[in-house]
């Protein structure tokens, strides 16, 4: 199962490489991982998805409490969530088949980042099925790269995980 942790962590250099360096060790592979300031900038956020039993995610959970600059975990799977994820895609275009990308692009709600003259970069954010979906159907144009940045997510409503 995909678990999706919230965890705070002190915003200091080498964090980032001590806790993927606890999942590696655990053999645990990282789906994504997204990492950026709070609104303390002495903390910062990781949102790492993970697929791990309960046990598995269990040890996980014991492990990064261990680390010094992990201050919150919070396993917010179950919780009701608002999760985006952005992509970068640079994909082949010519004067043949520009208008069908871009009618494409428009039912997603992408939008053109960069035109070149055989190609399109195209920027997309939403929930990672929304991503997946407008790559699949680019793929058969060419992409020439493509960039994502991992799932961030925030629980809805009252609830509030402060940085301190």
């Amino acid at each position: 199962m995909h678990h999706v942790l919230s965890v705070l962590v002190e915003n200091r250099s080498g964090v980032l490489s001590r806790v993927a360096g606890l999942f590696s060790r655990r053999g645990y592979s990282i789906d994504s991982i997204a990492v950026g300031p709070t609104e303390d900038p002495a903390v910062s956020r990781m949102v790492i998805v993970v697929q791990a039993d309960e046990d598995g995610l269990e040890q996980i959970t014991k492990q990064l409490h261990k680390l010094i600059d992990v201050l919150k975990i919070h396993d917010i799977t179950g919780e009701a969530r608002v999760e985006r994820e952005l992509a970068l895609i640079k994909v082949q275009a010519d004067a043949a088949n520009r208008g069908d990308i871009l009618q494409i692009v428009d039912i997603f709600r992408a939008k053109i980042v960069d035109v070149a003259e055989k190609s399109l970069i195209i920027e997309i954010t939403g929930d990672t099925d929304k991503v997946d979906a407008l790559i699949e159907l680019l793929r058969t144009f060419g992409i020439q790269e493509l960039v994502r940045t991992g799932r961030i997510a925030m629980v809805r409503g009252r609830r509030v995980e402060a940085a301190r």
